[in-house]
């Protein structure tokens, strides 16, 4: 069975950012980890990224960071990245294309995760 399992940390990067011009930099870091019993790569992304505005970014690409990785059993891949919001709160989620080796494709969805400056929720 595919069973992908996919953690995500944020962190807001104060030092990129410029409230004062609507430009708020988030860093996020992703651990995928294949909890499944069959191998399975990460072909391509698909991310939708909302503001508090309501304003959508629609993300797709090949692959995470320029890789594919290649995830046995067991195994677990981590990575950071990030994206730009023109507000202090938004949102993000999405999912990963997966192959797994039986020539099965199948998404890994990614959970809904906040992105939020210091001290905006309570």
């Amino acid at each position: 069975m595919n069973n992908i399992k996919v953690d995500v940390e944020t962190q807001y990067v104060e030092e990129q950012s410029n409230p004062d011009q609507d430009y708020y930099v988030f860093a996020y870091t992703i651990t995928i980890m294949n909890q499944g019993d069959m191998p399975a790569k990460l072909l391509n992304r698909h991310w939708l990224i909302t503001d508090s505005n309501q304003k959508v970014q629609e993300v797709r690409g090949e692959g995470v960071v320029g890789e594919q990785p290649y995830l046995k059993p067991g195994e677990q891949f981590t990575y950071t990245s990030g994206t730009m919001l023109e507000t202090s709160v938004g949102t993000m989620r999405g999912s990963y294309e997966m192959l797994a080796d039986d020539g099965s494709h199948f998404d890994a969805v990614i959970d809904e995760f906040v992105l939020s400056t210091p001290r905006v929720l309570h």
